[in-house]
C-alpha cells in the first residue's frame, strides 16, 4: 500500500477528502452512541465554505492522509489555541487525529504522526481532545500524550479525554 501524508490547502478537493473522511468517521465512531438520523443530519450540516474559510486561516493547516490514493486519514492542527489548564506563558497547538479503521494500520499512524509533528515543532504544548472510544486513543498515548482532564468532544458532546503532550520547547 503507498501511504502519503501531504499539506493540504482548503481548496474544492481537498474539502472533499475532508468530508469523505468526517462523513466515514462520524458512522464509525458515533454509531453505537447516537442514532442514524441523528448522524444524517450532523453530516448533511457540514458546510464546506465554511470549512473551507477555517483552513484558509493562517493559524490552521490541514494533513490528508492518503492511502493508494483514497482519503485515508487527516490531522487539523490549530496554532494558538488553549484548552484549560495550560501554564500561563505556553504556546499551545490543537490538533486533531483521525483515521478511517478500514485504512488504519501501524504504517499510516505513523505517517500522519511523522508529518502532524513536523508542523508543529514551534509549540511547547500539543493537546487534543479525543473521544474516549476513539481506537486512536492509545496510540496517541504510545506516543507519548497524557491524560489531563476528561471531557466532551463531538457534534454530540459524548465523553472524552484532553490529552497533552510537552514538545520540549521553552
Amino acid at each position: 500500500m503507498e501511504i502519503i501524508s501531504k499539506f493540504t490547502i482548503g481548496s474544492e478537493k481537498g474539502i472533499s477528502d475532508l468530508i469523505t473522511i468526517i462523513d466515514s468517521s462520524a458512522d464509525n465512531l458515533y454509531k453505537t452512541f447516537v442514532s442514524e438520523e441523528d448522524i444524517k443530519s450532523y453530516k448533511n450540516g457540514i458546510d464546506p465554505r465554511k470549512m473551507i474559510n477555517e483552513l484558509n486561516d493562517l493559524s490552521n493547516q490541514l494533513i490528508m492522509t492518503y492511502a493508494d490514493q483514497s482519503p485515508a486519514g487527516y490531522s487539523i492542527i490549530k496554532s494558538g489555541s488553549v484548552y484549560p489548564g495550560i501554564a500561563d506563558g505556553k504556546r499551545a497547538t490543537e490538533i486533531s487525529f483521525v483515521i478511517l479503521p478500514e485504512f488504519d494500520s501501524p504504517e499510516l499512524r505513523l505517517s500522519l504522526w511523522k508529518k502532524c509533528r513536523s508542523a508543529i515543532n514551534f509549540t511547547d504544548e500539543i493537546w487534543i481532545n479525543m473521544l474516549s472510544h476513539d481506537p486512536l486513543l492509545a496510540f496517541l498515548k504510545e506516543l507519548g500524550f497524557t491524560s489531563v482532564a476528561e471531557a466532551h468532544a463531538g457534534p454530540f458532546r459524548l465523553p472524552s479525554q484532553i490529552l497533552k503532550m510537552e514538545t520540549g520547547k521553552n
